[in-house]
C-alpha cells in the first residue's frame, strides 16, 4: 500500500545499514586539526594590522588636557596630585597644552606646567551659568598675569556649536577680556562656524578652529588632506589672521561615523601623518586630548578614547619607528587554542568523513576568534556602565547560542558531508525463520469522526501478518453517533476487534491507552499504537516485527506521514515541515540509539513497557515520556524512515500551533521529570544518548525561548539605541545573531535538500511554518517550566472541514513581529551618521521579526484562502 503523496525519494536510505560507523583514523584526525589550526594562524598572521606612517621626532605642539572635576570637600576639583601625574607625563611628549576652563583645580595647572617646561594655552569655559563665567575670567586673567608660561586665552570652547551664546554675545566677552588679557585672546569652536560668523573673527586675535576629521565622517585615507584643506579655506577666508588648529584628533575606539571609523592603529598613523604634515607646514595645531577620558560618554562610546595616553597615563603608541602590537599574538594564540579545545572533540566522533571534520574544525576556530574578540575587547576597552550592562545582558544569551549553533553545524555537515546512516533498519535484508509473536494493535480514540476512524480500523484489518489483535478505546465521548459505527464495525471484523467506550476518564491519552493494556491479550508480547487518523500499510507488522528478534531491541518506530498535503497549499507546507523531522532528526538521533518515540507507528515489546511502568499521565506526551524511560533502562530502539502509516494533518493553522505547543510543553515536562537520570550512574544511557536528547531539546524549545527572550530584550532596548543612551551594543555582540540566522538558514536547505523528497516550493513552505512557531514552542516551554503548572491535553482537530474558528490565529506574532519591525524601521531611520552598530542592530531586529511575521502570513494566508472558498 502505498499513497500517492509519497515520494521515492524517501527510499533513498531504506537498506542504508550497512556496518557500524568507524572514527577517522586518529592520525588522520589530527592531521586535520593540526590543518586548520595552522590555517588559522595563517590567518591571523595575513590579518595583522600593518601601516606606515611618517617618523615623528620632535615633541608635539600642544595637546588637550582636561579632567573631570570630581566631590573634594563639598567642591568639584581636580586634584594637584592628579595635575601633577598627568602634565608630567604630557611634558615627555608635548611642548604644550590646551585647557578647557581655568577653576575646579585648574587654576593649579600653569605653575605645575611652568616647572615641567609647558606653554599653556589657557581656557575660559564659557556656558549659561554667568556666574561661573565671571570667576572663570576673571581667575584666567590672573593666573595669565602671574604665570610667563601661559601663552594666550580661549574664551569659550564651542559655545556657538552648543547654542549657549550667539556669535555677537560671545564677541562682546572676548573683547572685554582682550581689554584686560597681557597675551592674545581667541575662541575655539567648529570651523564651520568661523566661515559663518566673520564677525566673531573680527573679536579675537586668533581662531582656534576646530578640525576633527572623525566628526566630518572622512575615512582614514582622507582625513589629513581633509583637513588641511579646510584649513586652507579658513585661511583663504581670513588672511590676515592666524588660524590655529585648536583641535585635531582621532580616536583609538568606538563606533564609527558615517566612514570614519576608529581604531588603535588608524590612530597612530593618522596622528603621526598629520603632526608631520602641520610641521612641514609650519601650522599651528593642538592634538585632542592628552589622555583617555573614561568619563566622557556624553559623546557616545567613542568619547573616552581620544587621548595619545591612555588612563593609566601609558603611551598608546610611539611616534617613531614601525607599528607594534604587542598584544595582537597573544589574542591569536588564544583564538587558536580556544579553538583547538573545541575540535578535540572531533576525535570521538563516530563515522565523521574527512569534510566533515573539516567544516567543524572551522566552526570551532570561528568560536575561538570570538572568544579572543571578547578578550581583546575588554583589554582595550574600559569598563563603563554602559558596556557592562550591555555584555553582562547579551552574554549569557551567546553563551546559550553558542552550543545550539554548533549543534546544528554538526547536523548540517552529518547530514551533507558524513557517511550514510548504518542503523536505520535494512528493510531489504530479511530475517530468516523470524517468529511471529502476537502483536496488540491499541487505537485510542475521542470525539473523532466515525469515518475517518472506521478507514483506520478496516486499513488494520487488512494487515498481512498471522497472528494480532487491535484494542480500540473511545473515551469520553458521550455522544453514540461517534462510537455506535465503531462499535458496530469492531463486531463484523470478529474477535480479535475488541471494543472499549469509557466516560469520565482522567489521565489523558495515556489513561486510554493504560486502558487498552488492561483488555490485551495474555500472550500478546508486541503492543503497537496508531492514532485514530492513520491507514497502515499491510506490510507494517509483516516487515517490523521481526526485528525483535534481537532480545535488546525495545521498541520500533516509523515515521508519521499525512495523505491530505495536497488539501493545500499550508497543508502541504506543513507536511514538508514534519517531513523534515523524521527524514533528518530522527534518522540522526536513530545513529545513537537517541530517538524520539512520538506514539503513533510506534511498535513496544511488551516486557519493555511494563519494565518502564507503562503509560504515565504525569506528562501530555506520553509517547516520548515512555520510549525514553525504555531507553534509560537500557533497551535498544530501531527507526525505519520507511513510511508505514498516513494520518491527517491538523485541520488548521491554529490547530497546528495548538498541537506544537502541547508537544513543546510536554517535553519541558518530559525534562522536569527526568533530568535526574541523565546524572552520572542514574540509568543506562551512555554519552551519546545523554547528548542528542540534551542539546536536541536546547536546539529546539530553548533555542526558541533564547531567541523570543532576546527579541523582546532588543524591544526594550530600541528607545536607548536610538536616543543613544546607556550603550549601542558592540557589533561583537550583534554579529553573532547574524551568523546564528545564516547557519540555520543554510542547516534548514542543506539538509532539506539532501534528505527530505520535496520541491523547492514546498522546503521554503516548510522553512515558513517552521519560523511561525517560535512564539507558541517557546511561550508553551516557559508556561510548562513554571511550578505548580496544571497539565492540559488539547486534542488536535484533524479532518477535511475547513477553518475552525474565527479569531485570527497569530495575534500576539502580529504585535511582535510590528513592534520589530517599527523598532527596526525607527532605528534604521534616526541612524544618520551611519553607525554600523546601529544598523545592524536594525538589520537583528528585521531577522528577529520573521518567525513572528511568518506566523502572521501563514494565519492571513489561510484567512484569505477560505474566503475565497466562499
Amino acid at each position: 500500500m502505498r499513497m500517492p503523496d509519497e515520494g521515492a525519494g524517501y527510499e533513498r536510505w531504506i537498506g542504508a545499514a550497512s556496518g557500524r560507523r568507524q572514527n577517522l583514523p586518529i592520525v588522520t584526525a589530527v592531521l586535520i586539526l593540526c590543518l586548520v589550526a595552522g590555517l588559522h594562524l595563517a590567518f591571523w598572521r595575513l590579518a595583522e594590522p600593518r601601516a606606515a606612517a611618517a617618523q615623528v621626532e620632535a615633541p608635539l605642539a600642544s595637546v588637550s588636557y582636561n579632567r573631570f572635576a570630581r566631590p573634594s570637600s563639598g567642591n568639584l576639583t581636580v586634584s594637584e596630585a592628579r595635575i601633577r601625574a598627568d602634565l608630567t607625563a604630557i611634558a615627555k611628549q608635548a611642548k604644550a597644552i590646551r585647557t578647557y576652563a581655568s577653576t575646579q583645580g585648574l587654576e593649579r595647572v600653569p605653575e605645575i606646567a611652568a616647572e615641567l617646561g609647558l606653554a599653556v594655552t589657557l581656557g575660559i569655559w564659557i556656558d549659561k551659568d554667568e556666574a561661573r563665567n565671571e570667576r572663570e575670567i576673571e581667575t584666567a586673567l590672573n593666573l595669565a598675569r602671574r604665570n610667563p608660561n601661559v601663552t594666550r586665552l580661549v574664551v569659550g570652547n564651542e559655545t556657538i556649536f552648543r547654542h549657549e551664546h550667539t556669535a555677537a554675545e560671545l564677541a562682546e566677552i572676548v573683547r572685554r577680556v582682550k581689554r584686560d588679557s597681557p597675551v592674545p585672546v581667541a575662541t575655539a569652536d567648529h570651523w564651520k562656524t568661523f566661515i559663518d560668523h566673520p564677525e566673531l573673527v573680527d573679536a579675537v586675535d586668533q581662531v582656534f578652529a576646530h578640525i576633527i576629521p572623525y566628526w566630518e565622517g572622512l575615512p582614514k585615507k582622507r582625513a589629513v588632506k581633509g583637513s588641511l584643506a579646510i584649513y586652507d579655506r579658513l585661511r583663504a577666508a581670513y588672511p590676515d589672521k592666524k588660524i590655529v588648529i585648536g583641535e585635531f584628533g582621532w580616536p583609538s575606539a568606538g563606533h564609527n561615523f558615517e566612514r570614519a571609523v576608529p581604531g588603535p592603529f588608524s590612530q597612530a598613523s593618522l596622528l603621526r601623518d598629520f603632526v608631520a604634515e602641520a610641521n612641514a607646514l609650519g601650522i599651528d595645531y593642538n592634538i585632542v586630548e592628552a589622555i583617555d577620558q573614561p568619563e566622557k560618554i556624553f559623546e557616545g562610546n567613542v568619547g573616552p578614547y581620544w587621548g595619545i595616553l591612555d588612563s593609566s597615563l601609558r603611551s598608546k603608541f610611539a611616534w617613531t619607528g614601525p607599528f607594534v602590537d604587542t598584544d595582537y599574538w597573544k589574542a591569536a594564540l588564544l583564538a587558536v587554542l580556544v579553538g583547538s579545545f573545541f575540535s578535540l572533540s572531533i576525535l570521538a566522533l563516530p563515522g565523521a568523513t574527512v569534510s566533515q571534520a573539516t567544516v567543524l574544525a572551522g566552526a570551532d576556530h570561528l568560536i575561538g576568534d570570538w572568544c579572543a574578540g571578547v578578550q581583546v575587547y575588554w583589554h582595550d576597552h574600559y569598563l563603563l556602565h554602559g558596556e557592562v550592562i550591555t555584555f553582562a545582558i547579551a552574554l549569557p544569551l551567546l553563551g546559550l547560542l553558542a552550543p545550539i549553533v554548533l549543534f546544528r553545524v554538526h547536523e548540517m555537515t552529518t547530514v551533507a558531508l558524513g557517511s550514510k546512516p548504518w542503523r536505520l533498519l535494512n528493510l531489504l535484508s530479511p530475517v530468516l525463520d523470524a517468529r511471529t509473536p502476537k502483536v496488540s494493535i491499541h487505537i485510542p480514540a475521542y470525539r473523532e469522526p466515525p469515518d475517518m476512524l472506521l478507514r483506520t480500523i478496516d486499513s488494520v484489518a487488512r494487515l498481512d501478518y498471522p497472528d494480532f489483535e487491535c484494542v480500540v478505546v473511545i473515551n469520553n465521548t458521550p455522544d453514540p453517533a461517534f462510537w455506535e459505527p465503531i462499535e458496530r464495525r469492531c463486531r463484523e471484523l470478529g474477535p480479535r476487534f475488541k471494543f472499549v467506550c469509557v466516560q469520565n476518564l482522567e489521565g489523558f491519552k495515556a489513561a486510554a491507552l493504560r486502558i487498552a493494556m488492561a483488555q490485551t491479550a495474555a500472550d500478546a508480547e508486541i503492543v503497537g499504537v496508531i492514532d485514530a487518523d492513520y491507514v497502515v500499510d499491510p506490510q507494517w507488522l509483516k516487515d517490523l516485527v521481526p526485528r525483535f528478534a534481537d532480545p535488546e531491541v525495545g521498541l520500533i518506530q516509523a515515521p508519521q506521514d499525512h495523505r491530505d498535503g495536497c488539501r493545500s497549499s499550508i497543508h502541504a507546507a506543513m507536511n514538508a515541515e514534519y517531513a523534515g523531522f523524521f527524514d533528518i532528526g530522527m534518522v540522526e538521533r536513530n545513529e545513537v540509539n537517541a530517538i524520539i518515540v512520538h506514539g503513533t507507528m510506534c511498535l513496544i515489546r511488551r516486557t519493555a513497557m511494563e519494565a518502564a511502568g507503562g503509560w504515565s499521565s504525569d506528562t501530555i506526551c506520553e509517547d516520548s515520556d515512555l520510549g525514553l524511560t525504555i531507553l534509560e533502562l537500557g533497551w535498544r530502539a530501531h527507526y525505519t524512515n520507511r513510511r508505514y502509516g498516513w494520518g491527517l494533518l491538523p485541520q488548521d493553522y491554529l490547530a497546528f500551533k495548538t498541537q506544537r505547543a502541547r508537544w513543546a510543553g510536554g517535553a519541558v515536562q518530559i525534562v522536569k521529570k527526568h533530568w535526574r537520570r541523565f546524572l552520572p550512574g542514574m540509568s543506562s544511557l551512555d554519552h551519546d544518548q545523554k547528548r542528542e536528547f540534551a542539546f536536541g531539546w536546547l536546539s529546539w524549545f530553548g533555542a526558541e525561548i533564547v531567541a523570543v527572550v532576546a527579541a523582546l530584550l532588543n524591544l526594550i532596548w530600541v528607545p536607548f539605541v536610538v536616543f543613544q543612551i546607556v550603550a549601542i551594543p558592540d557589533p561583537l555582540l550583534l554579529l553573532p545573531s547574524i551568523a546564528a540566522f545564516l547557519v540555520s538558514l543554510l542547516h534548514f536547505v542543506s539538509a532539506y535538500r539532501t534528505r527530505v523528497a520535496v520541491p523547492y516550493s514546498q522546503m521554503l513552505g516548510a522553512m515558513v511554518v517552521f519560523m511561525s512557531v517560535q512564539w507558541t514552542v517557546a511561550s508553551a516551554a516557559f508556561k510548562a517550566a513554571l511550578p505548580a503548572q496544571k497539565s492540559y491535553f488539547h486534542r488536535t482537530r484533524k479532518g477535511g472541514g475547513g477553518v475552525a474558528h474565527t479569531r485570527f490565529a497569530a495575534m500576539p506574532e502580529a504585535a511582535l513581529g510590528g513592534l520589530l519591525v517599527a523598532g527596526s524601521m525607527t532605528v534604521f531611520v534616526t541612524n544618520i551618521y551611519r553607525l554600523l552598530e546601529t544598523d545592524l542592530f536594525a538589520a537583528i531586529l528585521i531577522i528577529q521579526s520573521l518567525p513572528f511575521l511568518s506566523a502572521v502570513v501563514l494565519a492571513g494566508w489561510e484567512r484569505v484562502s477560505e474566503a475565497g472558498k466562499t
